[in-house]
């Protein structure tokens, strides 16, 4: 924990180090935000040790006990009509100029440091606040709290409530740490309720003593658009991101299959699971290719080969990459080899699985030598024995499957054409059309480890990874102790742009159209002779940014273990989409055997959470899930609405379709949110997984109707005495609620503010498949949820249309989909007619407190069912030469 400062001094005084200006796109914007400031006053006040927020005598204490070192510069005051033009495009300038009165620098002065925490003040309260911290090195989470010492370490932003402001349009303020030159910051909690705020280079070499500019306050009324102009704010100060929420993909966010095979991944697993999905009508359009199609090895392995026997996550942490393409399970395919010979004749399903359940022996059994080691046992015989025996038995399994692969490069000589990794591409998509996009996993260093030394002709060299002194304090990690064992094989940063242009150069031309960069946070660990962690990684991203543009059209790339706020500040410009989770665990790797349910609720709480902020760079990406799994259905619901993509994980023959066809149409695309799923405005300030009494309730938009999801997520969390997450198995249990139409945020978006204003919306449950009727004003619906269970309200406001007789009508959607509203194309009234278009398959639902005198679909009569208060369904069937949408017409 970063220490606090000792006590009030006079400011120091300081090297001549100048504070960053804010830049912007136009002179007249700057001129407009100056003039704006002098005619309306900066929200923030920093005076006599207090920083305040509010006008006139109507103000609000956020913190005491402020140094003499600390300072407070006005958003308005920092733009700077010399300064050159940032790359922020002049319309965003203009808005961000728009609230400058809203939003001020919060920083200090010290003396020369590299790592530099100052305890900015005591948090007047006590004041709720939800804040985001880093539990690992690579994820973050949620943490709700009222005084400074329930702050956690490496927190990367806190919003505060200041309820006492709502009429004066500061309800809320922002806590923002930035970067500032080759600084970045983070928020810790000091003595006495302090809050500080540490800036740190990682680097002994690289001091500074200004960080005037190393945070960002900013008030507001709406938390959503307070969060967004806040980071409009730091966009247009720093000048290294883009507000990027691009989406690349053509399938609208297409369900994939990766990581069912761990380390083992072969083209024939990957065929026979596509193959799966085709079958049962549901073709993929997303495909990514987890790890285990590098060329890696370990520093003992041969140079030329692939390391064996690697199975699961964490044996192949310490290996390297040593050649850039695909390795020798891949590299023998032959082109056409599962065109003229399918795995089904061939390929036993059940390997895939057979091997992980033998590495997963010989993990256990290794944990529990080491168990037995520190509680002092001295003969370890018993486990040594039986770990060779396990090694035998993996190592049989590995030939036997090794031999089947051999089929797909001899192949009985058959034919001439591509080898290796192209060659498999050019086949599956031969084999699958459908199939958009295939991905492929790399380390942002590469492999894990890092490259090999000498193995390629890029200059890498193994660096000791030690993690930064912020880190002390969160949750033990596999991949940090590995890493740390094994150091990374560091690129030259001069020659990053080498590295992933000699991948992305060769990938592409395989086939491949995007990669998924994992293990980003490595960067922090090995910047001390690199200038630091932001200007190391201002190389690797430039570099990354540079070649993903080049290679796979601009955005075909995922970010994953990303979640720190210098990734988000400095390497987003071609990301457009990235993990806002961790990893979906299918069970507790500790093994808590109620890991298997209370896990789930907590992966789902931090995508909700970490979207907030995610959200303004990327499209959040919520993970895979296992459509078999003891809570898939609980999974499905929230991905279903959560705006981003929809995969899965399955082993080979693991599939659940009926409940795959729930979130899919049947030609792989995504009914898909208009929006990314957020909290609502009452669970922002709550703890959804261990206060016993708050269900995570979520937000999203379809063109014509919005949707709230419930979910109980109860029952495990963040533990700050123990830096884990670990299981509260007191709080498995029912959970109540209540929805209203004001839980959907409709103003969030231009096209679907006028639906705020509806006199009366249809809502309809999923799970009950109730059809009730409210008002803005009506008491809301009232809930209940079992543990692990959920519950989906889509909202649709009501239109009254004329003709004979005034009907009041909501479209609902296509019952048989979780998100029953995404399936609406188009709805029009007139004449008295309503005429709809509709994507997909099944029974349309809509809401018609008049009986229709008929109904049409596709231009024939089709039979309805009407009654039951108001409930109108009528069947739909999937036209393929209309890409799947049907013409409804209901007539009155």
């Amino acid at each position: 924990m970063a220490p606090p400062n000792e006590s009030k001094q006079p400011t120091p005084k300081v090297a001549a180090t100048p504070a960053p200006k804010l830049t912007a796109a136009a002179t007249s914007a700057k001129r407009g935000a100056a003039s704006a400031s002098s005619s309306a006053p900066c929200v923030f006040s920093l005076q006599d040790g207090e920083l305040t927020v509010g006008g006139g005598g109507d103000k609000a204490a956020l913190l005491t006990d402020v140094l003499g070192n600390v300072t407070l510069t006005p958003f308005a005051e920092a733009f700077d009509p010399a300064a050159a033009a940032s790359d922020a495009p002049r319309e965003l300038a203009e808005r961000a100029a728009a609230n400058a009165r809203r939003g001020a620098f919060l920083g200090f002065t010290l003396p020369a440091a590299s790592r530099a925490p100052c305890r900015v003040g005591r948090l007047a309260g006590p004041r709720r606040f939800l804040s985001v911290f880093r539990f690992k090195t690579w994820w973050s989470t949620a943490w709700a709290g009222r005084r400074g010492r329930d702050l956690q370490m490496e927190t990367q932003w806190v919003l505060l409530e200041v309820p006492e402001l709502a009429g004066s349009g500061a309800g809320y303020v922002l806590v923002l740490p930035l970067v500032q030159g080759s600084f970045r910051s983070a928020i810790f909690p000091g003595d006495d309720d302090g809050v500080v705020i540490c800036a740190e280079s990682g680097s002994a070499a690289v001091t500074g003593t200004d960080f005037r500019r190393i945070a960002y306050v900013h008030a507001g009324d709406d938390p959503y658009r307070l969060m967004q102009e806040a980071y409009l704010a730091a966009r247009v100060h720093l000048g290294t991101f883009r507000r990027c929420r691009r989406w690349r993909t053509g399938s609208g966010g297409a369900r994939g299959r990766w990581d069912a095979f761990y380390l083992t991944v072969d083209p024939a697993g990957v065929w026979q699971g596509v193959s799966e999905f085709a079958g049962a009508g549901l073709p993929p359009r997303f495909l990514i290719i987890d790890d285990g199609w590098q060329s890696v090895n370990r520093d003992g392995d041969p140079p030329h080969e692939d390391a064996r026997g690697l199975v699961l996550g964490g044996d192949q942490m310490t290996a390297r990459l040593y050649r850039f393409d695909e390795c020798a399970r891949f590299r023998g395919y032959r082109e056409g080899a599962l065109i003229r010979r399918p795995p089904e004749l061939f390929y036993d399903k059940t390997m895939p699985k057979a091997v992980v359940r033998k590495a997963a022996e010989i993990e256990n059994t290794r944990k529990a030598r080491k168990k037995a080691a520190q509680g002092g046992a001295t003969d370890l015989s018993s486990f040594d024995t039986k770990l060779e025996q396990l090694r035998r038995e993996l190592d049989q399994l590995l030939v036997q499957r090794d031999a089947v692969l051999a089929k797909l490069s001899d192949d009985g000589g058959a034919g001439a054409g591509e080898l290796g990794l192209k060659a498999f591409l050019k086949d599956l998509r031969r084999r699958f059309p459908a199939l958009d996009d295939v991905y492929v996993w790399q380390a942002l260093c590469g492999g894990w480890g890092g490259v090999r030394p000498g193995a390629t002709p890029l200059d890498a060299r193994v660096v000791p990874a030690r993690p930064s002194p912020g880190l002390a304090g969160t949750m033990d990690d596999l991949a940090v102790d590995r890493l740390v064992e094994g150091g990374i094989g560091l690129v030259r940063p001069d020659q990053a742009g080498d590295l992933y242009e000699s991948m992305h150069s060769y990938l592409a031309g395989a086939g491949v159209t995007g990669v998924k960069v994992d293990v980003v946070h490595t960067l922090e660990y090995v910047c001390e002779e690199h200038g630091g962690r932001v200007e190391l990684a201002r190389a690797y991203y430039d570099g990354l940014s540079k070649s993903v543009a080049k290679n796979f059209a601009g955005t075909g790339v995922i970010a994953s273990m990303q979640q720190c706020n210098d990734f988000f500040f400095l390497g987003t410009r071609q990301v457009a989409m990235g993990r806002a989770g961790d990893d979906f665990w299918f069970e507790d790797p500790n093994g808590d055997p109620m890991g298997v349910y209370w896990l789930q609720g907590a992966h789902m709480v931090n995508c909700a959470y970490n979207s907030l902020w995610m959200g303004q760079f990327i499209r959040p990406d919520w993970d895979m899930f296992q459509s078999d799994h003891a809570c898939a259905t609980f999974h499905a619901a929230a991905r279903a609405i959560c705006g981003g993509p929809v995969y899965v994980s399955d082993s080979l023959g693991g599939h659940d379709f009926d409940l795959l066809r729930r979130l899919v149409f049947p030609d792989g695309t995504v009914p898909r949110c208009l929006h990314y799923a957020l909290p609502t405005r009452d669970c922002l300030f709550k703890n959804p997984l261990f206060d016993q009494q708050t269900a995570l309730k979520i937000w999203n938009l379809n063109k014509f109707g919005g949707v709230i999801g419930a979910f109980n997520c109860q029952g495990a969390g963040w533990d700050p005495a123990e830096h884990r997450v670990r299981g509260y198995s007191h709080c498995y249990k029912p959970v109540s609620g209540e929805v209203r139409p004001a839980d959907v945020e409709w103003s969030q978006r231009e096209d679907t503010s006028a639906m705020a204003d509806a006199a009366s919306y249809a809502v309809y449950r999923c799970q009950t498949e109730e059809l009730l009727l409210m008002t803005p004003h009506s008491e809301p619906i009232q809930f209940t949820l079992q543990p692990s269970s959920f519950e989906l309200f889509t909202f649709a406001p009501v239109t009254t249309i004329g003709g004979a007789a005034k009907v009041r009508f909501a479209p609902i959607g296509l019952v048989g989909l979780l998100n029953c509203g995404g399936a609406i194309v188009d709805v029009e009234y007139g004449g008295g007619e309503v005429r709809m278009k509709v994507k997909g398959t099944g029974r349309l639902l809509v809401y018609s407190d008049v009986k229709p005198r008929r109904s049409l679909v596709d231009g024939c009569e089709a039979g309805f069912e009407w009654g039951n208060g108001g409930k109108l369904m009528v069947d739909v069937t999937w036209k393929q030469e209309k890409d799947g949408v049907s013409d409804v017409v209901f007539c009155y």
